[in-house]
């Protein structure tokens, strides 16, 4: 499974943002998707994570200001991020997990919330 984002970029704060992860390869298998984020000096942490039947988890800090969607027609998890403040700066990845324990890992795209 191969997982490419997109969507990071230098916003100011109050603004939004949309990621995109696309995914190619075997997900048959996946059951659950997800994004995380690692801010420098941090250890990484779970943001938002959808499974199958669309049940969802949020990191109590983004919760009413992200959301977390799936198109399953074009193999995409999305994060859409509103009232973006400064300390959601961070590298943000996309992971999908299999249902027999596997984790696959995006390259990452940086968010950059500044004015």
């Amino acid at each position: 499974v191969q997982l490419v984002e997109s969507g990071g970029g230098l916003v100011q704060p109050g603004g939004l943002l949309r990621l995109s992860c696309v995914a190619s390869g075997d997900i048959s298998r996946i059951s659950i998707m997800g994004w995380y984020r690692q801010a420098p000096g941090k250890q990484r942490e779970l943001v938002a994570r959808i499974d199958r039947i669309d049940s969802t988890d949020y990191l109590d800090s983004v919760k009413g200001r992200f959301t977390i969607s799936r198109d399953n027609s074009k193999n995409t998890v999305y994060l859409e991020m509103n009232d973006l403040k400064p300390e959601d700066t961070a590298v943000y990845y996309c992971n999908h997990k299999s249902g027999r324990g596997d984790d696959y890992w995006g390259q990452g795209t940086q968010v950059t919330v500044s004015s």
